[in-house]
């Protein structure tokens, strides 16, 4: 059938005509060929068919333009719907009018206070300099009355012809002469005027009007170095934040041209709120770079300025949140589990502070944590929040290996099944050995749970609350923190086989209850492996000094996106770092401080909750525990580097000579290989590659003809690729938390 509108006309024949069944709503116009080429079968039917009349197509436009009325109201409308709330929120929130009143009140009392109390020694200082002021203003009025900057010029004119001289000579002495009879006409009216006072006015009149000749005088006599009244310099509070500051500071950070205010300067928690856009192509990234710049340039404490990006409208947006405390200074906030209540790592808990004094909450159960920064930079206070909170969760097992021997994580030790704390061979070995118990403990959750019925997995096969809350079937959180896991990474004897455990642990276990918690002062990539960090589900980066590090814990792409952890000072930002749950998804936190004594006091609340209900671990020992390994492990370990594929045969060989005691069997023959002809030795190697095919069959992995020139030819073998795609479908499904 010919479409509608596009039959292409025979030269010398009319058009043809369309047709339409009757009574048929649904078919669609077709038109008819000559009845010489119309099939038999539609022939039969063509009573039911009537002729239609040529179809005239009118051309419609494609964009319609819409009514002006409509197009003013869909914009006026989306204008509305980001357009600010009518009330200010200090006027929507009883606890931000009052804690904003009370600011006020301790501002304005704090400064009159200050000066109050110092204005006598200001009046003592201003009337002692009355006499430099006087001598300042005397010697004014002297050089003025003798034209004093005129006296070269008229000495330059004296050396050169006589006319020149005299006719300077002559302007100046007219100007001096109207400036004496000025002062002449000045000073006697006032010396009369005082006179007649000093007969007329009272002696309190006197004494104002001295004290306002002394202020007058001391103020002329003034010294830029030592001004008569202080700077007020508030220990905590700062002054307000004003528009021209921000332009002056970004412009002094090389920030230059006009600034577009997007919104005024408004309140916005214990601080103020600048949103602008930056001119020209000025990145805000560029700005975040240059923060202790800008602090600098605004004259306020670094812990006070806090710029950001608002990637959602354009690079070029910057909003820059300024304390009206400095941080420093400003009374501690306290984590809200520091004296009561505990616990649930199924839900979100408290972990610490954004820059505006707002609780930032985190999740456990599903994640695994990488940690890291340089030196001082407050790895401390995070890891040991997340210790307290899985302390404070009585059902949750604690495995601690800090591996930095400071004893940081001690306040946890009474509750953790597992306390190894040091830096030497056999504190690797410990930690090593604990990965391996997680992988064993690994495979025992997962076989539980494969054999649950539906109705007890309905959102997958991955441990839930519910599940968890079963204690006949073990799956119960285990927060499992590795300290400075560098340590052991970086260990040439234990690093290897702890980096492979570490991968697998980290990709599999957080569906099982097993949260993997990964601090390091040295993030690269000989001390985080990067199987390990491409897969850490939540990221908290301290300061760092580069690019790179900032990646490795952060993710590829982060620092282009200006998610920089450079911007931070260790020495005032310290457990100050960006927390990243995804890549579109960071913000700036800073992790609760709990000291060690208050850390001390919460392990024995821990530990009095698990008495309580009874799940006080019984401490596992330090003993050794084998690999859990499988033929994949095995295969790997025998793969020549460099190669993608090879010979099931050959593998086999290669496997005997390294687990004889497991693979020694599938090489044994009644008669020696040299012994063999050539046909013997094929199916020889047939037989072989048949066990092999067969040992990694359950494990989805599928033999293939390969063929490798020069090194044994055409047979069956394996891709190294393979191997690696059925270690991730052994994966479990889990959505990111």
């Amino acid at each position: 059938m010919a479409q509608r509108g596009g039959d292409k006309r025979r030269k010398g024949k009319p058009p043809p005509l369309r047709y339409a069944r009757p009574g048929d709503p649904t078919t669609r116009l077709y038109a008819l060929p000559d009845p010489d080429d119309m099939p038999a079968a539609l022939l039969e039917d063509a009573e039911d068919i009537v002729e239609l009349q040529p179809e005239v197509v009118e051309p419609v436009p494609v964009d319609t333009p819409k009514p002006a009325v409509a197009g003013w109201l869909t914009e006026r409308q989306g204008r509305l719907a980001d357009a600010p709330r009518i009330t200010p929120s200090w006027m929507r929130s009883r606890a931000e009018l009052a804690s904003n009143a009370l600011f006020i009140g301790r501002w304005y009392g704090h400064v009159w206070g200050y000066y109050g109390l110092r204005t006598p020694v200001y009046a003592a200082r201003l009337w002692i300099r009355a006499p430099k002021g006087a001598a300042r203003i005397t010697g004014c009025w002297y050089r003025w009355v003798i034209d004093a900057e005129a006296r070269p010029a008229v000495s330059k004119a004296a050396a050169g012809e006589t006319a020149q001289w005299i006719a300077a000579a002559t302007t100046q002495t007219n100007r001096t002469n109207s400036r004496r009879k000025a002062s002449l006409w000045v000073g006697v009216p006032v010396v009369w005027l005082v006179w007649v006072a000093a007969h007329v006015l009272p002696a309190a009149a006197w004494a104002a009007i001295a004290a306002a000749v002394l202020s007058g005088l001391g103020w002329a006599g003034r010294q830029t170095d030592r001004p008569i009244v202080h700077r007020y310099v508030a220990v905590r509070m700062q002054r307000r934040l004003e528009s021209a500051e921000v332009e002056t500071a970004l412009e002094a950070i090389g920030v230059k041209g006009r600034v577009d205010w997007i919104n005024p300067i408004a309140v916005d928690g214990p601080g103020w709120l600048a949103e602008l856009d930056l001119p020209g192509a000025a990145l805000a990234d560029e700005v975040l770079e240059k923060r202790p710049q800008l602090a600098a340039a605004m004259r306020r404490p670094l812990g006070c300025v806090w710029p950001e990006n608002d990637k959602a409208a354009h690079p070029g947006r910057l909003r820059l949140w300024v304390a009206r405390e400095d941080p420093a200074k400003a009374k501690r906030r306290l984590w809200p589990l520091m004296y009561e209540g505990q616990a649930d790592l199924w839900k979100p808990s408290p972990f610490g502070f954004d820059p505006r004094g707002r609780l930032v909450e985190v999740e456990l159960i599903g994640t695994n944590w990488l940690i890291g920064g340089v030196m001082g930079s407050g790895k401390t206070s995070a890891v040991l929040t997340l210790a307290l909170l899985a302390a404070l969760m009585p059902t949750a097992e604690l495995h601690i290996y800090e591996l930095k021997g400071s004893g940081d994580l001690q306040a946890v030790e009474d509750v953790a099944r597992v306390y190894v704390s040091g830096d030497d061979d056999e504190d690797c070995e410990a930690a090593l050995n604990g990965m391996r118990w997680l992988k064993k403990e690994l495979k025992r959750r997962k076989d539980i749970v494969k054999a649950l019925p539906l109705s007890d997995v309905p959102n997958g096969r991955k441990v839930s609350a519910a599940l968890a809350a079963r204690r006949e079937l073990g799956l119960h959180p285990i927060v499992a923190i590795f300290d400075e896991v560098h340590t052991l990474f970086e260990h040439d004897e234990y690093g290897p086989p702890a980096a492979k455990d570490g991968a697998d642990l980290i990709r599999k276990a957080r569906a099982y209850g097993i949260i993997l918690i990964l601090t390091t002062q040295r993030p690269d990539k000989n001390s985080v492996p990067k199987p390990i960090s491409d897969n850490a589900i939540l990221r908290f980066c301290l300061a760092v000094t580069g690019h790179l590090a900032n990646n490795l814990i952060l993710g590829t792409g982060a620092y282009a996106r200006g998610v920089r952890a450079t911007m931070f000072d260790p020495q005032h930002d310290a457990g100050t770092g960006w927390l990243a749950r995804s890549a579109l998804n960071a913000q700036i936190v800073r992790a609760a401080f709990i000291t060690q004594a208050e850390a001390h006091a919460i392990g024995q609340r821990a530990k009095a909750l698990r008495i309580a209900a009874g799940t006080m671990p019984e401490q596992r020992g330090l003993e050794s525990v084998e690999p859990d390994e499988d033929i994949r492990d095995h295969l790997r370990a025998v793969w020549p580097a460099g190669e993608d594929t090879m010979h099931s045969h050959k593998l086999v060989e290669a496997l005997a000579a390294y687990r004889p005691d497991e693979y020694g069997p599938w090489i044994a023959t009644d008669v020696p290989e040299s012994e063999m002809d050539e046909a013997a030795l094929r199916e020889l190697r047939t037989l072989r590659s048949t066990m092999l095919a067969t040992a990694v069959k359950p494990f989805g992995i599928q033999t293939r003809q390969i063929n490798k020139r020069g090194a044994g030819g055409s047979a069956k073998g394996l891709r190294f690729v393979d191997i690696e795609a059925a270690e991730r479908a052994d994966e479990p499904e889990l959505e990111d938390a």
